[in-house]
């Protein structure tokens, strides 16, 4: 670790130092070990540094974080003082430390729409089937952003018990637009979609709808002719005026597009 490296973080006005910070964060994602090890100390000794350059650091913990952090990163996740938690579970997600997951369960309920946020997303990256419990009432949170995260986390999860959360809002919707329960379920594809196509038989053109959009997201061959027939010949729309064809005619580009996209890497 080079000491004029540390001192650019502590000497000078704000800006200046985060004009340091981020040269550090160059340097280290193009291999500098010292500049990694100043980051990490920056990190380990967080009560003694600022929260900006904190937050800042762990935007990008990929590049510089090892197994040292652990602890001060566990530390920092229930530090209401320094109240840089949401950066630390942002650490924690990107370091891959699984045990922070209690941490991580304990700021679902926290003040700030950050910290709640960063721990959705964080508990997707490290948890299993048994943080489904608690991810499941953020589905119902009164902000979208943080109703759209939880069914992200349940998606990437997965598991009946996820699936069973997913699949009640999409039945049972408590908002209007639900597009982001109709792509964390086709995450289950292929299992999810003769359900899927059920539903698109439904009386109720807003299920349909959601069908629909979730068909497509699965990129599957087997939700095209459901999608066709749809287009072709279901004139429902929704609560909010949309039309069930032209959900399947974009849901069937959509299913499209991803196939062309496997195809192209595969090629």
């Amino acid at each position: 670790m080079n000491p004029a490296d540390t001192r650019r973080l502590k000497d000078g006005d704000l800006e200046t130092r985060k004009d340091n910070l981020r040269a550090l964060l160059d340097r280290a994602a193009a291999g500098d070990a010292s500049a990694r090890e100043t980051l990490r100390a920056l990190v380990r000794d967080y009560s003694g540094s600022h929260r900006t350059l904190y937050s800042l650091a762990l935007n990008r913990a990929e590049v510089f974080g090892d197994e040292t952090l652990r602890e001060p990163l566990l530390a920092a996740l229930g530090d209401t003082r320094y109240n840089c938690q949401a950066w630390a579970a942002m650490g924690c997600a990107a370091l891959g430390f699984h045990d922070a997951v209690p941490g991580l369960i304990a700021l679902l309920d926290h003040p700030q729409e950050i910290a709640r946020e960063q721990a959705v997303i964080a508990l997707g990256v490290l948890g299993d089937e048994s943080v489904v419990p608690a991810l499941t009432p953020v589905l119902r949170d009164q902000i979208a952003g943080m109703r759209e995260r939880a069914a992200e986390s349940l998606g990437m999860i997965g598991g009946e018990e996820a699936l069973a959360a997913l699949w009640d809002e999409f039945e049972n919707r408590r908002y209007y637009r639900i597009g982001y329960i109709a792509s964390a379920l086709s995450t289950f594809a292929p299992d999810i979609i003769p359900r899927l196509c059920e539903a698109a038989e439904s009386t109720d053109p807003n299920q349909r709808y959601w069908a629909a959009v979730a068909l497509g997201s699965t990129g599957d061959d087997r939700a095209a002719p459901t999608l066709e027939r749809l287009m072709a010949d279901d004139r429902g729309s929704t609560v909010f005026d949309g039309m069930v064809s032209v959900a399947a005619k974009k849901g069937l580009r959509t299913l499209r597009r991803i196939q062309a996209a496997i195809a192209a890497r595969e090629g």
